[in-house]
């Protein structure tokens, strides 16, 4: 069993104001997943996971899957846009960090069919509660979802 890749990063955070901000983000990548999921922690305790091949096609081409949209920006960065009940959260990440990592998925993935040989696998987000004594994990629905109550 191939260990976990995980990449500590700096993205910067785009608003609508005149500033940008750096903000530490998490890679995240198990080999030993069948489904080929890159995780992105951010620091409010948020999860986006979505498949490894809309990062990777997003490198060359604007690509959109369900609440997810990759595009490249010039030649040295990457537009992350996230869409959840929330609203938007857009990430711009320097390409040659995500090109290593990759890099480093690649090199680690099992011996399976090509990800151009399965069905993508809709993007899903995990916000982590802090309520103190112990983390809850609660999943958030897509953008246009209706979350489950009960």
């Amino acid at each position: 069993m191939s260990p976990v890749i995980e990449v500590h990063a700096r993205a910067r955070l785009i608003t609508d104001g005149p500033l940008t901000r750096p903000v530490p983000v998490d890679l995240r990548y198990d080999p030993a997943d069948e489904r080929r999921t890159v995780h992105i922690g951010l620091p409010d305790g948020t999860d986006w996971a979505f498949g490894r091949d809309l990062l990777e096609r997003g490198l060359r081409t604007p690509i959109e899957r369900g609440a997810v949209r990759v595009w490249p920006c010039g030649r040295t960065q990457l537009i992350v846009e996230l869409h959840s009940t929330d609203g938007v959260e857009v990430f711009q990440f320097e390409i040659r960090t995500l090109i290593r990592f990759l890099a480093r998925t690649r090199a680690q993935a099992p011996a399976t069919p090509s990800d151009g040989d399965r069905e993508p696998q809709p993007p899903s987000r995990t916000t982590t509660i802090n309520t103190g004594a112990a983390n809850t994990a609660t999943a958030r629905p897509e953008r246009g979802a209706q979350p489950a109550r009960g």
